[in-house]
């Protein structure tokens, strides 16, 4: 009898949802690519190198989805991750931790606010769960969108509209 171990992975997606989240993560890279964005689809190719840009990727399991991850350059990430992981201390963290943690929030910023701009629905996933930055649930085109700019009808309109 041999001991290897077992994981218990989440149960997988129907196929029809794994292909709609891959729809999905087209689009997202689409509109990303539109605004200059670097962007990257490794679990497609299954390419290890991580490049910097935001790589998209759908997991197909029931609580999936599809997600963007900002990668800066290794040499922005290298000397803060060999800082954090020799042990820092989390109230007053090196200047090149603060730095690359500061560079992170600012393009999960950017990259929700730009989504959300395009019609996508997005949300921060849970980090220690996902360990991405940005969580895509869906897609409103932009023509079905109330335009901001309009003022929507008026509590007269509408009483006109239902008495007629």
């Amino acid at each position: 009898m041999t001991d290897t171990p077992r994981f218990d992975l989440p149960p997988k997606a129907p196929p029809e949802i794994v292909d709609a989240r891959q729809a999905l993560a087209e689009r997202v890279c689409r509109e990303l690519r539109l605004v200059g964005f670097p962007v990257s689809r490794r679990d497609l190719t299954g390419d290890r190198n991580v490049l910097p840009g935001v790589d998209v990727h759908v997991t197909p399991f029931v609580d999936g989805g599809v997600y963007a991850n900002w990668h800066t350059d290794a040499e922005l990430s290298g000397p803060a991750l060999d800082l954090f992981a020799q042990g820092i201390d989390y109230a007053n963290p090196p200047p090149a931790v603060r730095h690359f943690h500061t560079v992170l929030n600012q393009m999960q910023a950017a990259l929700m606010g730009i989504l959300a701009s395009a019609g996508f629905e997005v949300e921060e996933p849970d980090g220690h769960g996902h360990g991405s930055m940005v969580l895509v649930t869906g897609f409103q085109p932009r023509s079905a969108r109330p335009d901001p700019t309009r003022p929507g009808p008026t509590q007269e309109t509408r009483r006109s509209e239902l008495t007629t």
